[in-house]
């Protein structure tokens, strides 16, 4: 079995990093985990260290038990 992961290209880095992907968490107010990715939620995951990777994919696999559905949010700028 293939098992082939969403990972589309942003168009320029620009794009993937003004957009997170947010997990907050269902039971401890200020923990949430969060990822850069473009203005559709798709997280570039080539591009997440290991770590990064290891947590993206722990909270999506728990949404609904320990994290509430992601959602897009625009980041602050610098």
């Amino acid at each position: 079995m293939d098992l082939q992961l969403n990972t589309p290209k942003p168009r320029d880095a620009r794009e993937a990093s003004q957009f997170e992907l947010r997990f907050q968490s269902l039971f401890h107010t200020g923990k949430a985990l969060a990822f850069p990715c473009n203005a559709h939620g798709d997280v570039q995951l080539d591009a997440l260290s290991a770590k990064a990777l290891e947590n993206y994919l722990f909270a999506r696999a728990v949404v609904g038990r320990e994290y509430a559905a992601p959602l897009v949010q625009a980041c602050d700028p610098a």
